[in-house]
């Protein structure tokens, strides 16, 4: 991946002619330093709708300057934050300039696939720029911030202006305001424009769509809530596929609240529309959730053997039980693809799902239903009602549920029934955070019970799953001839947790049997 790092800093318009705005710089810092002026040619990269700029993304291949190179800018806040969030930090990912003529590196491409989508990147705008830049500095001769000078001159059009950059280095964040307003008392004025490139796109740039805010109907409701997943699925897709810890689950989250949504604000949303959706969500929440799945089995598996306690005398690997213990470690090892060992925890590969048209598609499909919602005749109810009537009809199918579980004695038909209540307790619980938008800590309290229930029903599922799968190696294990007391201690831990969360089930029910 490219080198990552955070850049913070404010833009100025001002007159044409680098002598128009110089203010005085005296107590900023213990001295000044100017630098010669250096000429950068920056040859920016976007596909042919602009998807980049209209998510305030940048990508270019910049020449001239102590960093020459690839530069993806990124907005800190995620794609989905607004113009004004996080306005003055972006994130920066460099990348080495490679041959001229070449396209944008991989480590790049990567981080901005979910915005791109397989469509081609071209260069769009070509900005050449004379800098002459001014170094605030320290007692210790370190860089607290830079002011950089430009005059820009864009092609094609030839349009051309001069802006002021302030960027922070080892300064505190107050001496960017200090810097403002010496500047605005010269005659400067903050950049009605975000990047350089939002400047010489003008017109042509048509901002990504933003969720409803705020929100007044009840069909708002469902398309703030399925904005806020959407946008969580394109901030986390380079995370998973840079393998970060944790990324792959909160992007499978992303995608079942997404779907979620969709069958509760079903009165709200067409479902000759949202159908189709919902299924495309589904494939990918079981593209996301098969490796995932498999990790949370190994590490729990990983624990299991770790709590076997060891026979009497035990302490040398030549014993009976301690062979037994490291057979069953290597066999649960590999029915688990090698993950079951202990250590840090394993981090999810990126599904290579992530790379096909579908998914793609499935983006697109998200996007549209955002641009132009598909909604009902009762999407233009109240906000607040409707909100309240949705999360009581999940808490009334969620209650059934459990009560349906509840009733049936112990075994397979009451596992599969619980199961299917944690499905509903999530439900539940979405509609719950969706809900807070507009009923506020009501609707708060409300989701935290859900998520109590679903992380109890949870708990049961793991343990069944479990069982199940040491069940089936102590099959293969037992007809190898090996010892079985490590499957049958781990099965009989797994069957005692389970026990335990139906027994604790009723009480944590009734305690959570009140919507709103």
């Amino acid at each position: 991946m490219g080198r990552r790092f955070s850049e913070t800093e404010r833009k100025y318009e001002a007159g044409h002619g680098q002598g128009s705005v110089r203010p005085d710089l005296d107590g900023l810092a213990a001295r000044t330093r100017d630098l010669d002026p250096v000429r950068l040619d920056a040859l920016y990269h976007d596909t042919p709708r602009l998807t980049l700029a209209a998510h305030r993304v940048t990508l270019r291949r910049r020449t001239g300057g102590d960093d020459e190179g690839w530069h993806l800018k990124l907005p800190a806040g995620g794609f989905g934050a607004g113009a004004a969030a996080n306005a003055d930090t972006r994130t920066e990912v460099h990348a080495p300039l490679g041959r001229p003529g070449g396209g944008p590196p991989d480590e790049l491409r990567t981080e901005i696939a979910a915005l791109v989508r397989g469509r081609p990147l071209e260069p769009v705008v070509r900005l050449r720029t004379t800098r002459r830049r001014v170094l605030l500095l320290d007692a210790a001769g370190r860089t607290l911030a830079e002011i950089a000078y430009d005059e820009v001159v864009a092609e094609p059009g030839g349009a051309a202006w001069a802006e002021i950059e302030v960027e922070l280095g080892h300064g505190a964040p107050r001496l960017l305001d200090a810097v403002e307003e010496r500047l605005l008392a010269a005659g400067a004025r903050r950049s009605g424009s975000g990047s350089k490139l939002a400047r010489a796109l003008g017109a042509r740039l048509v901002p990504a769509p933003r969720g409803p805010d705020p929100v007044r109907t009840a069909g708002e409701t469902a398309t703030a809530y399925l904005h806020a997943q959407y946008t969580a699925i394109l901030d986390l897709d380079p995370a998973v596929r840079r393998t970060e810890e944790d990324a792959v689950h909160r992007m499978r989250v992303a995608t079942r609240r997404a779907r979620s949504a969709l069958k509760s604000f079903r009165a709200e949303l067409d479902r000759a529309a949202t159908a189709p959706l919902g299924a495309e969500l589904k494939w990918l929440a079981a593209a996301l959730g098969a490796e995932r799945d498999r990790e949370v089995l190994a590490e729990r598996l990983a624990r299991r053997l770790a709590e076997i306690p060891r026979p009497e005398g035990a302490g040398t690997a030549g014993t009976a039980g301690t062979a037994a213990q490291e057979a069953a470690r290597r066999r649960l090892t590999a029915a688990t693809g090698g993950t079951a060992t202990a250590g840090p925890p394993h981090t999810a590969g990126a599904p290579p799902e992530l790379d096909d048209a579908r998914y793609f598609a499935l983006l697109d499909a998200l996007e549209a239903l955002l641009a132009h919602p598909p909604y009902t005749p009762r999407a233009t109810a109240p906000a607040p009602r409707a909100a309240e009537a949705t999360v009581r009809r999940d808490h009334t199918r969620l209650r059934h549920a459990v009560e349906a579980a509840l009733a049936l004695p112990p075994g397979d038909t009451r596992d599969t029934a619980l199961h299917e209540a944690r499905k509903d307790a999530k439900r539940a619980r979405y509609s719950g955070e969706a809900a807070e938008t507009v009923l506020g800590p009501r609707a708060a309290a409300h989701t935290g019970r859900m998520k109590s229930v679903q992380q109890l029903l949870g708990e049961h599922q793991d343990a069944v799953m479990c069982r199940t799968a040491v069940a089936a190696v102590r099959t293969a294990a037992l007809a190898a001839g090996e010892d079985p007391a490590p499957y049958d201690a781990i099965i009989d831990r797994e069957r005692r947790t389970a026990a335990d969360t139906e027994a604790a089930l009723p009480d944590l029910w009734r305690s959570a049997d009140h919507p709103l």
